[in-house]
Formats: structure tokens, C-alpha cells, sequence
């Protein structure tokens, strides 16, 4: 069974916790560095994350920083993704992912990049290696203003970079888990070895 740790600081996680449920995952929030450490069990020795991904959820970034900080949470989550721990980011998932936060992927987000007063937008796109007509619902979104060379962009919504892959690293800047659509969660679940 794959294990897959929900940040849970701050945003959007239960629904993402339902949603990898239905498609048989277990899951477990992370509030602080003993669910971490307890999540990880022996791959904090072992470095093997066979069966392990994390979900950083929707949230407001800055204040998921601030608490990342204060749990001593920043360090252990870098050196997990940057050791090849499978890593699903939605909306302040993205940012947080990005050169300028947890700097794990080479990208920089633009928060709030459709400006505050629009706050969320519907849109339905094609991703690439996911499917067609894919639902996408944009909250106070941020995009991709910049990607570097190994980053794969999937998905393109008004000539914005809006979904992403780069090796282990996976980023939308919508939120899949509002939608009855599994197949971006079922994507980052075939992602977890």
C-alpha cells in the first residue's frame, strides 16, 4: 500500500486526504517534526522512500513558512525531496516547491498571479501524461513564471505554466482535490515506487 504524508499546517488537506483515499492510499497528516519522523520511520536512516510520497496542499505560503519554521520542519522536508521523495504540491504547494522557498524544483511561482480581486476561475485543459479536458479550479493562483531546462511543464492555461513536472516533483496551480477527477492524485500515486 502506498503511505503518502499530507502537510496538514495550514489550507486544503483533508480534501486531498479523501481524495487518495478513495483510490486506496493511506495517508497521514503532518502537523510537526514527531509525525514526520514517525511517517519516515526507516527511511530517515535508509534514504529509501519506496512506497512514501508528501502533498503539500493550498494554503497561504507564507504563513505554511512561518509554520514549516517554527515546527523545524524546513530542513527535514528539503532534505526528503531533494533525496527523491515523491512530492505532489497544489497552489501554495507550487510556491513552496519553488527556487525561493523550499528550493527543491527549478521553478519560481508567481503568487497570486491572477490578481486577489478575481480570486478563483474555472478552467478545464489537457495535461500531458494525465489526460484530456482535465478540471481545474484556480484559487487566488499562483503560476509559473520561470522554469528551468529539466523542468517538464505539462500544462498551459492562457499561456501560463500551470501544472509541472521535474523528476520526483510534482506541481499544479490548481486544486485537483476539489474536483471529482482522480487522475492528477492517480498520476502523483504512480509516481510513489
Amino acid at each position: 500500500m502506498k503511505r503518502i504524508a499530507i502537510l496538514a499546517l495550514q489550507g486544503a488537506f483533508a480534501e486531498h486526504e479523501q481524495m487518495l483515499t478513495l483510490l486506496g492510499a493511506e495517508t497521514t497528516q503532518i502537523r510537526n517534526l514527531a509525525d514526520w519522523n514517525a511517517f519516515l520511520g526507516e527511511s530517515l536512516e535508509s534514504g529509501d522512500y519506496t512506497g512514501k510520497g508528501l502533498v503539500i496542499p493550498g494554503g497561504e505560503s507564507t504563513a505554511m513558512m512561518r509554520i514549516m519554521r517554527d515546527e523545524e520542519l524546513f530542513l527535514p522536508l528539503q532534505t526528503a525531496i531533494r533525496g527523491g521523495l515523491p512530492v505532489f504540491g497544489t497552489c501554495a504547494g507550487l510556491i513552496l516547491l519553488d527556487k525561493q522557498h523550499l528550493d527543491t524544483m527549478d521553478i519560481t511561482a508567481l503568487r497570486n498571479a491572477y490578481g486577489r480581486q478575481l480570486g478563483s476561475f474555472y478552467a478545464e485543459a489537457d495535461i500531458k501524461g494525465i489526460g484530456t479536458a482535465v478540471p481545474m479550479t484556480f484559487i487566488r493562483a499562483p503560476y509559473i513564471s520561470e522554469a528551468g531546462s529539466d523542468v517538464d511543464i505539462l500544462a498551459t492555461v492562457d499561456g501560463r505554466m500551470i501544472a509541472a513536472r521535474q523528476a520526483n516533483q510534482l506541481v499544479t496551480a490548481f486544486h485537483p482535490e476539489l474536483n471529482e477527477d482522480t487522475r492528477v492524485h492517480a498520476y502523483f500515486l504512480s509516481m510513489v515506487g
